[in-house]
């Protein structure tokens, strides 16, 4: 019986060969997706978050589809199988079979199909009732290019586009909190950096939720790599008077609401995935592109600081930019509508002291020169793999290709050589938070199979030979191929 190394591609061509320590690489990350697979989604780590998150399924799909196009379209869907009939896909879809105690906030916090029925919340599965950034359609995109066939023979596209059309005009009309056209996140949890020090402003408006919780993320993560307990009275907070609210954006008053450029660009980004996958279709994606241009300028005119050559976030509380130059900033480099000067300003920051880290070729998450510099502590320093996918692929979007191969090169190694670590301390080079954790596994696998082009014609290949020597059965094997 043939393995998965001797297999055609559906196209007829060879898999792809690969230096050993890069095939030792992708069986590696292949490993740590396959481990943490639930039978229906990928959890990002078997121990500190035990369920489906939003934006690390979109990421996880990305490195999937290397593996399975089916896998990865399931990955997706599994997620917008939570989706609420407003539109959000909420940050966590809980599964049942994990125990309240296994992570806090669990399902009796949140209370969604309770507390946000008016809202839309589905009746199952439990979820969060905040978001995260909208990664999806982007990834939807990349999944469906990785074998078109596959991915029409399934009605993949035709499934997820209304759904992702959905998301994208709950963020554009009930999220427009600053009537500027742009998103407005209003929990920190919302942008993907729980406890950037660009929140600590908006933040320190928001009394702190008295010491009744018990936070279980501590029993398996190091303090000093946390959130402090201050941060996460601050998030209960916030999260409760949301819920009080019934998840309504327009009938709660936000003590936290900020337009933050990360979270907008991958808006920008995935109005454009829309676009294409509307096109597809035999659809008009006119209006999609139109909401990316535009979306572009707003982005621009709201949220660029020319001075200080980044992207800003906006604090709707007094309609200002906060004063933080994070990794955040960088990340509208994705948007390929950027003025010339923007782009250069852009990569003068990021080869600037501000980013350059000494002991690892990753974008550390806060200005290494700034007051609120902290190397260990999530993201108020560490440099982590996802942003780092993000600013790589801007890089290639712009014609960097120089810039974004050294930063692809940094990102595989320093994933094997931590184990897949959740985030890297970027003076030391130390692998932090939780290890095998699955959207560095995925993102690394992602960048495996990149080269310079940032917009490649898919080769038409769905199987990686990375499934053999991972010590599966191969009835698994065949399983994840199919």
């Amino acid at each position: 019986m043939k393995t998965l190394l001797d297999r055609q591609t559906p196209l007829g061509r060879p898999a792809p060969t690969a230096p050993a320590d890069h095939l030792t690489l992708r069986r590696g990350a292949a490993r740590v997706l396959l481990g943490n697979w639930t039978g229906a989604s990928t959890v990002p780590s078997r121990t500190l978050y035990p369920h489906q998150w939003s934006w690390d399924s979109a990421f996880v799909a990305i490195g999937l589809r290397h593996l399975s196009v089916r896998r990865a379209q399931q990955e997706l869907e599994s997620l917008l199988a939570g989706q609420w009939a407003d539109g959000r896909i909420p940050h966590i879809v809980f599964n049942p079979e994990v125990p309240y105690g296994a992570y806090f906030p669990s399902p009796d916090f949140w209370q969604s199909s309770r507390a946000g029925h008016d809202a839309g919340a589905p009746a199952a599965p439990e979820t969060s009732g905040i978001v995260q950034p909208p990664v999806h359609a982007l990834a939807a995109w990349l999944v469906h290019r990785a074998d078109p066939a596959e991915s029409a023979r399934r009605g993949f596209l035709s499934r997820v586009l209304p759904r992702l059309t959905a998301w994208h005009d709950y963020l554009l009309t009930r999220r427009d909190l600053g009537g500027g056209g742009l998103a407005a996140v209003v929990h920190p949890w919302e942008p993907g950096m729980d406890n950037s020090p660009a929140w600590d402003r908006a933040l320190a408006r928001v009394e702190p939720a008295a010491d009744t919780f018990r936070r279980a993320d501590l029993d398996h993560g190091d303090p000093a790599d946390r959130p402090t307990d201050l941060d996460y009275g601050r998030y209960v907070r916030l999260a409760s008077t949301y819920r009080a609210a019934g998840y309504d954006d327009r009938a709660t008053t936000h003590r936290f609401a900020l337009e933050d450029p990360g979270f907008n660009a991958l808006l920008v980004t995935g109005e454009l995935a829309l676009a294409r996958m509307a096109d597809h279709l035999g659809h008009d994606g006119s209006r999609h592109t139109e909401r990316a241009a535009e979306l572009t300028r707003r982005l621009v005119d709201r949220l660029w600081d020319d001075a200080a050559g980044i992207f800003r976030a906006r604090d709707l509380a007094d309609d200002t930019l906060v004063d933080h130059t994070g990794v955040a900033g960088l990340l509208p480099l994705v948007v390929p509508g950027l003025p010339a000067d923007v782009v250069r300003a852009l990569t003068d920051t990021l080869d600037g002291p501000r980013f350059q880290a000494p002991a690892t070729g990753l974008v550390p998450s806060n200005d290494l020169t700034g007051p609120a510099f902290d190397a260990t502590r999530y993201w108020r320093g560490p440099a982590w793999f996802n942003t780092a996918w993000l600013v790589e692929r801007g890089l290639r979007t712009h014609g960097r290709g120089a810039r974004a191969r050294s930063l692809r090169e940094a990102v595989v190694a320093e994933a094997g050589r931590t184990g897949f670590a959740e985030y890297v301390d970027p003076l030391t080079g130390e692998g932090r938070g939780a290890r095998q954790f699955s959207w560095t596994a995925a993102l690394a696998l992602d960048l495996l199979h990149t080269g310079d082009d940032p917009d490649p014609t898919p080769a038409g290949h769905t199987l990686d030979p990375v499934l053999t020597g991972c010590g599966l059965p191969l009835t698994d094997q065949e399983e994840i191929s199919r």
